[in-house]
């Protein structure tokens, strides 16, 4: 009968079960390179697929927070980078947030402790010690630690459940990004440093699955 769409059961059953399997993951983009806030470029990323972000700019730095649908976090961020710098031409995605690198308060608030409780923490007079050194800062007051290393040891040591198994990832994101950034300033032999720095990384993660 005309106008009538034959129905694929074993296709409609995949979709359900990637619909089933979806989660939504709140992250946020800092970009850089091209104002991605005129109605031309907002019109451009909505189309591209960005209805589930917002906008905005923060002391000159302009970002996009999304909260988006996918099967996985490494999913939802790729497809979300893909669409902004294919949207507006010049786009450069610089950063993934929430950062990798976190200051004794922000610890704080993620662990859901007390400032107090994870200086203690920090300082080896509670809990059983070996609590990550500080990777910058180190003398001052604005101490920064890595979020990755951090949460490894509250689930470790303190018997800490939150939120956090994909810092390592977020982690390694923002490294490849600033990476990206900065390699076309290095020349020479200091280029072939990194590229036997990433070609020894490379056998690390092309290792057994089982491993990873």
């Amino acid at each position: 009968m005309a106008g009538v769409r034959k129905r694929h059961p074993k296709k409609e059953v995949e979709e359900v079960l990637r619909t089933r399997s979806m989660q939504t993951f709140d992250f946020s983009l800092v970009i850089q390179g091209a104002d991605v806030l005129s109605p031309l470029s907002l019109n451009a990323l909505f189309e591209a697929g960005c209805g589930d972000a917002t906008f905005g700019e923060v002391d000159g730095v302009q970002h996009g927070d999304f909260s988006r649908d996918a099967a996985s976090l490494e999913e939802a961020i790729a497809g979300a980078m893909a669409a902004v710098e294919r949207a507006v031409p010049g786009a450069v995605v610089t950063r993934v947030e929430p950062d990798d690198l976190v200051t004794a308060s922000e610890i704080a608030e993620r662990f859901g402790r007390s400032r107090e409780s994870v200086r203690l923490l920090i300082a080896g007079r509670r809990g059983p010690g070996g609590f990550p050194a500080p990777v910058s800062h180190l003398k001052a007051r604005g101490r920064l630690w890595r979020w990755a290393e951090v949460a490894a040891w509250g689930r470790e040591s303190i018997a800490w459940t939150g939120p956090g198994q994909e810092a390592a990832f977020i982690a390694a994101i923002n490294g490849a990004l600033e990476l990206r950034r900065l390699a076309p300033r290095v020349r020479g032999r200091q280029r072939r440093l990194i590229a036997r720095i990433l070609a020894a990384a490379d056998v690390s993660l092309s290792g057994p699955v089982g491993s990873r």
